[in-house]
Parts: C-alpha cells; sequence; structure tokens
C-alpha cells in the first residue's frame, strides 16, 4: 500500500510541475505575411470585392477583425466592397 501511495504522490509532483513549466510565446508573424496568407484564401473562396487594412490594436474600426500580427500589436482588418488591389479591366470583346 505505501508503495501505490508514493508512486501516486510522485505522479502527481511531476504533473504539476510539468503543468507550470512556461510555454513558449507564439510566434511573431510580420503583418504583410498574415495579409497575404488571409488573401490567398478569400480569393480561394471566391471573394472578389473586399480591402485588408493592418491597423493598430484597439483602433479596428467597423470592419472585421480577421487576424493579429506583430505580436498582438496589430490587428487586421477586413471590409467588404471595395478591391484591395485594383484589377485591370477586361477588355471589351466584339460583338
Amino acid at each position: 500500500m505505501k508503495t501505490w501511495t508514493v508512486a501516486a504522490a510522485l505522479l502527481f509532483v511531476c504533473t504539476c510541475g510539468f503543468a507550470q513549466t512556461e510555454q513558449p510565446a507564439p510566434a511573431r508573424k510580420p503583418c504583410e505575411d498574415l495579409k497575404a496568407e488571409i488573401a490567398k484564401k478569400l480569393e480561394a473562396k471566391g471573394v472578389t470585392s473586399y480591402t485588408l487594412d493592418v491597423v493598430d490594436k484597439g483602433k479596428e474600426g467597423d470592419g472585421k477583425v480577421v487576424g493579429g500580427c506583430d505580436g498582438g500589436t496589430k490587428s487586421i482588418v477586413y471590409s467588404r466592397g471595395t478591391s484591395s488591389e485594383s484589377k485591370p479591366a477586361e477588355a471589351k470583346k466584339p460583338q
């Protein structure tokens, strides 16, 4: 019985020590890299008319926050209705 009690106590102490170890901080992803990844996902879903803006955290405005970057100091904000990049107009075909 003593053996089981000692084994349980050691297991508990080891588990508590492991749970208290410091987890590494998330990597600081550059805003432009994350913005490009989000744009790629939006275009894959067929979204054509939007803007992605990088703003300081807390100054997001009316848009929807779709990502955070630079260690959580900036936000990427999605807005509908305007194009993020001006795309060339299609040439009219003769009829």
